[in-house]
This record gives structure tokens, sequence and C-alpha cells, in this order.
């Protein structure tokens, strides 16, 4: 990566008017709105020479000049970790997730993440903000996720989110039977009561929409590919949860186990002891930064739910 940045633009008269972050928005698209703005605030973004502050309004024809350089962005560890990479170039790479491990350091998990795995095999990403990362996945959650290998991958990755241009696809196996496919449309924000958790919320909620399609179904148990249009902390396992039939293994949301009448001790342990919300993120599709090209990636189901399946599988 290079740690300098040098760029001169001059003003078009079309964005007279707009504030000179706006503006700075447009003509420099490959970085942050945020970080366009540290670097005015900073002096490293001037206009015809001086400072300027991000709400200044431009006249046209002024010279925009940035001298930047890419600092480390946290005080992370870098740490060898066993990653599985599903794919790499110079500007993205996918990894395949597995459950239990924690995505960006916290209170809690100050290390062992996969933020500090990352920084071990691409020591680059420290001067990315969360190191490239530009969606989670919960610990307990497993499959494939995209991380930025550059700012304006970042920046390009982060926009086709905010579009939903990226289509992420999960496997979810679900408590109950479910007859048909459909869509949840229930906005969502922090629980009321328990701050650990999300809600669906009748008032103040963000917009989220999950759709879902049955690909089996069991005794008491369904296997559901579920497709997010947006992406809200926990939103399939709040959502499932929401239509009452939530994740099965779910510590939050999930309740008790159900189990099919007169099923073999084998299978009720099975699901009484599965060890995590039963959720995978199976298939990635987004459009290369640089190239526009489709990508499409696919991760086969980990070896837990592929167990259980079989158990349900044989109990029918």
């Amino acid at each position: 990566m290079n740690d300098h940045l040098e760029l001169d633009i001059q003003v078009p008269a079309h964005l007279a008017g707009h504030r000179l972050d706006q503006a700075a928005a447009e003509l420099i698209p490959d970085y942050s709105r945020a970080r366009l703005q540290s670097w005015i605030k900073g002096g490293q973004l001037t206009v015809n020479g001086a400072a300027a502050r991000p709400k200044d309004k431009l006249f046209g024809g002024e010279q925009l000049r940035l001298r930047a350089e890419l600092e480390p962005q946290g005080e992370w560890l870098a740490q060898a970790l066993d990653l599985e990479i599903v794919y790499e170039d110079e500007s993205l790479l996918v990894i395949n997730k597995p459950a239990g491990l924690v995505v960006h350091p916290a209170a809690g998990n100050p290390d062992n993440t996969l933020l500090n795995g990352l920084l071990h095999h691409c020591p680059d990403l420290a001067k990315i903000p969360r190191a490239g990362i530009v969606h989670r996945l919960d610990k307990d959650t497993s499959g494939l996720m995209v991380v930025a290998k550059t700012l304006p991958a970042q920046a390009d990755l982060v926009d086709q989110l905010k579009e939903r241009s990226v289509s992420r696809e999960y496997d979810a196996l679900v408590q109950g039977r479910i007859t048909a496919g459909g869509t949840v449309d229930a906005p969502m924000g922090r629980h009321r009561q328990n701050r650990l958790k999300m809600a669906v919320l009748d008032f103040g909620g963000k917009e989220a929409i999950t759709h879902y399609r049955v690909q089996e179904r069991f005794r008491a148990h369904t296997l559901l590919r579920c497709k997010l249009e947006t992406g809200r902390t926990h939103q399939i396992r709040v959502h499932m949860a929401h239509i009452h039939h939530p994740l099965l293994g779910d510590p939050l949301y999930g309740g008790r186990p159900k189990l099919p009448p007169e099923a073999a001790p084998e299978l009720v342990a099975a699901l009484q002891q599965f060890p995590r919300q039963a959720l995978h993120a199976a298939e990635l599709a987004l459009l290369h930064p640089v190239t526009g090209e489709e990508m499409h990636w696919c991760a086969p189901m980990p070896a837990d739910m592929l167990q259980l399946l079989d158990l349900l599988r044989a109990d029918r």
C-alpha cells in the first residue's frame, strides 16, 4: 500500500455553492466522507493552499490539494491465526470464519480475534479503519466475510452495502415447521430492557428486511436459506424469533429446543447440546471494487451443522 497521498484537483463550476466536505466526497470518491473530513480538519486537504473547514462553501475554480500520510488506525496486536482465506487479491480478501471466532477486539475479547489474525496476515491493514472489516458476523455464526485491503476498496464496499448491491445468503436451521418462504419486514433496534439484545421495535427502529425460503423440512425443524436485504445486528436471529421460529441453539433468542416426539436419544442429545445458533453465511456476491466484475463465493456448511442435519434426516 502507498503510505503517502498526493492529489491536486480543481473544483469544477457545477460544485459552486457546495460545502467543502461534500465537494471533496464527489471529487475524491475513493475515500470515506469521515476520512476526508479528518484530513480537512487536520490541514492535509487545503483550499488554494490554505486550511479550511468542512462546512466552508466553495465558489468553483478553487484548487484542492491533498497531502496525507496513512497512519495506523489502532493499537491492535497482530497475531498468527489459522485463517481460511477463500479469495485474495490486491484489493480484497474473503474469509470463511469459523464459529467461535470473535471478529473485532472489545472489552471481553481484547485479542485472538479475526482482526488480530488479519493484521498478521496483511500488516498494511493497520492503516485502514477496523483493519478493512466492512461487515461482521456474530462470534458463533460461521461463514463468509469480505475484508477491504485498501481505503478505496473499503469506501466502495461500504457504498455497496448501503446500496444493497452486496448479496449475503445464510443457511439457518430454525425450530418448528415452516410451510413456505416469505419476507420479514420488521424494524429493529436495541432491546428496551436488555441492552445485550436487539429487538423488533414498533417505534424508532431501523429498517430491517429478511427474505427466507424453505430448503428442507423435518418433523420439528426447518432448514431455511435467508437472504439479507439490510444488515442489522443479529437480524436473522431476531427476525426468525419474531415469527416464532427461532434459530436452534440460539442462546439469546432461541428458548428451549423443540424435540420431535419419540426422537432417538442421539438426536435428543444433539438438539439439546448444540452449542451455538445454527447459522452459516453460505454465499456472498458483490461487484469487485476495482474491476466492477461480479464476484461470487460459496462456503460449505460446517461439520457441526452437517452432523445435526444427518440426524434430523434419519429421524424422518
